[in-house]
């Protein structure tokens, strides 16, 4: 069951690895009617890839209008959800990791797997790139310098380069009162 505040709109957490809360997070994003509003919450370190191109997708799929919030970290993988997002809020003390893709496998696997998945890997970062840009509404060329080879960036430099909104940590509260009216 998705949390609602007292007017409906839906909030949702994203926190932790995504990977881990893949199932549970996709179904509070399709309890979200389609064109539907919802409060996305970031306090997460990423996950995999394909775990953001899947909450990005439904987001973008079911056009959804969601406000990003970064409450804490939004690094990794949790940048592509909060790049879908119609809204994006942060904090001066926001976090946010760009960083390219890591490949892990504790598989072992043959010699021409191995190399399918090197060829099939250079191909999805690139094409992952690409959309972060797409979705944030920026050259590529705006997030090279944060994403190779991996940077913090903290909520006013995001809110600088206009991927943002900054709001005052002590303005919070009277942000979430005036979100929630009719």
């Amino acid at each position: 069951m998705t949390q609602r505040d007292r007017k409906g709109l839906v909030e949702i957490a994203l926190v932790g690895d995504l990977t881990e809360n893949q199932a549970d997070l996709c179904q509070k994003l399709l309890d979200v009617e389609p064109g539907g509003e919802c409060l996305l919450y970031f306090d997460s370190l990423g996950g995999s890839p394909y775990c953001a191109l899947a909450l990005t997708t439904l987001i973008v799929l079911r056009d959804l209008r969601a406000t990003g919030v970064v409450v804490g970290e939004c690094s990794s993988a949790a940048l592509w959800p909060l790049a879908a997002c119609k809204r994006r809020l942060v904090t001066p003390y926001s976090v946010l990791l760009f960083h390219p893709m890591k490949w892990q496998s504790d598989e072992n696997v043959a010699m021409a797997e191995a190399a399918e998945w090197a060829r099939h890997f250079h191909q999805l970062e690139g094409d992952m790139d690409r959309l972060l840009a797409d979705l944030f509404g920026v050259a590529l060329e705006t997030l090279q310098p944060w994403s190779k080879p991996g940077r913090y960036v903290l909520g006013p430099e995001l809110a600088k380069a206009g991927l943002a909104e900054l709001v005052p940590f002590e303005s919070l509260p009277m942000l979430c009162r005036k979100g929630r009216k009719g």
